[in-house]
C-alpha cells in the first residue's frame, strides 16, 4: 500500500512541489484538490506544464479527490489544497495519511496567527488552528516547512507558542 502526503499550500502545484517535495517523499501521484480551479482548463492546464510524466497528476473537485483516494493503490501519493478548511471535507483520507505539511498560507481576512521563521511565513485563522488541533488529537503528525531543506516546526512547538 501507498503512502498518503498531504500539504497545504495555497499555490497547489508548482516548482517546489515537483523539485523538491516529490523527490524526497518518493511521490508517484499527484492531487490537487480545488473546487474553482478543477472548472478552469487554463489554471489547470499551467499547474500540469511543468510536472514531469513520471508523476500521474490529477487537478480535482473535493468529491472527485475523495473518490480516488478510496481506490487502494501502491502509490506514494501527495494530496495538496489550498486551506486546512478542505482538510475538513477530506477527513477520512486525512485519517490516513502519514503527515500533513504545511506549506505556504497567506495572510486571509479571517488569519489573526503568524508563523514565522526559516520556515517561511503561514497564516492561520482560529478555525484553522482549532481543525488542525482536532487532527493532531488523533496522532497525526503536523509540521509547518515550506522546502525538505528548510526547518520543520512542528504543530505542538506552535501550539504552545500562541497559549
Amino acid at each position: 500500500m501507498g503512502k498518503l502526503y498531504i500539504r497545504v499550500d495555497d499555490r497547489l502545484i508548482h516548482g517546489q512541489t515537483v523539485v523538491a517535495w516529490c523527490p524526497t517523499l518518493g511521490i508517484q501521484e499527484i492531487i490537487a484538490v480545488d473546487d474553482e480551479s478543477v472548472k478552469n482548463p487554463m489554471l489547470k492546464s499551467i499547474m500540469t506544464m511543468g510536472v514531469p510524466s513520471k508523476y500521474k497528476t490529477n487537478i480535482v473537485s473535493t468529491e472527485e479527490a475523495k473518490e480516488l483516494l478510496r481506490k487502494d493503490s501502491d502509490k506514494n501519493k501527495l494530496l495538496i489544497v489550498k486551506q486546512p478548511s478542505k482538510l475538513k471535507e477530506l477527513e477520512e483520507s486525512v485519517l490516513c495519511c502519514e503527515q500533513i505539511i504545511l506549506g505556504n498560507l497567506a495572510k486571509r481576512v479571517d488569519t489573526i496567527y503568524k508563523v514565522s521563521g526559516a520556515t517561511g511565513i503561514f497564516y492561520l485563522s482560529e478555525s484553522d488552528v482549532a481543525l488542525l488541533d482536532s487532527i493532531a488529537a488523533k496522532n497525526i503528525k503536523i509540521t509547518f516547512q515550506q522546502l525538505p531543506s528548510t526547518t520543520e516546526t512542528s504543530w505542538s512547538s506552535f501550539r504552545q507558542s500562541i497559549k
